[in-house]
């Protein structure tokens, strides 16, 4: 695999646009002016993040005693109760809740930005081909490069769509976010499982 080919590969994991109405849910009750401050501290904390499992990502899990399929089962976990909220929203206690706390780390840099899928793709990169490591950095960082410009501009998608545009899109990546956690849910637990009858 190329640089590009891999740059192309670790965006399409990152969806970039289809967690579009995710982040701007979660960043909705925010001040406009922090807003855009929240949103680049975390994308520089999902690129370091990335850059700690490209290098050392199983090492740590390995440390820790941590298996990738307990890291997509949190995921998928904490992406069902995303999504619940996203199709329910309780306006009350979520702007409360919002308001007190904005979010760290949890849930845009992980599991939104840097998720199960793409760190386990970025371990799988590393041991495939660890002197290229260069290689995989700069597709790391040019993936994440064109996510984070969308990502930064998304005021640009509100008015194009609408208010009423981006809750229907919300809804509609409610539904297809449940579905992709209990499937990533369903994969963490099965290879657990299959993992533990070989063993």
């Amino acid at each position: 695999m190329d640089i590009w080919s891999a740059a192309v590969m670790l965006f399409l994991i990152m969806d970039p646009l289809g967690n579009l109405p995710i982040f701007m849910s979660i960043l909705k009750s925010i001040e406009p002016k922090r807003r855009r401050k929240v949103l680049a501290r975390e994308l520089i904390l999902s690129l370091l993040i990335m850059f700690i499992f490209l290098f050392s990502g199983q090492a740590v899990l390995d440390f820790l005693n941590v298996k990738q399929q307990a890291v997509s089962i949190a995921g998928g976990i904490i992406l069902f109760l995303i999504a619940i909220r996203m199709i329910f929203p309780n306006k009350g206690s979520h702007d409360d809740d919002v308001g007190e706390q904005e979010p760290f780390i949890v849930p845009l840099a992980i599991p939104m930005i840097a998720g199960p899928s793409l760190l386990a793709a970025l371990i799988l990169l590393a041991n495939q081909d660890p002197l290229r490591m260069f290689d995989w950095s700069l597709a790391l960082f040019s993936a994440w490069a064109v996510s984070a410009s969308i990502l930064l501009f998304s005021g640009v998608f509100f008015k194009i769509l609408g208010e009423r545009g981006l809750i229907a899109i919300e809804r509609l990546m409610g539904m297809i976010l449940i579905m992709l956690s209990i499937q990533m849910f369903l994969d963490g637990v099965g290879n657990y499982f299959s993992i533990g009858v070989t063993n």
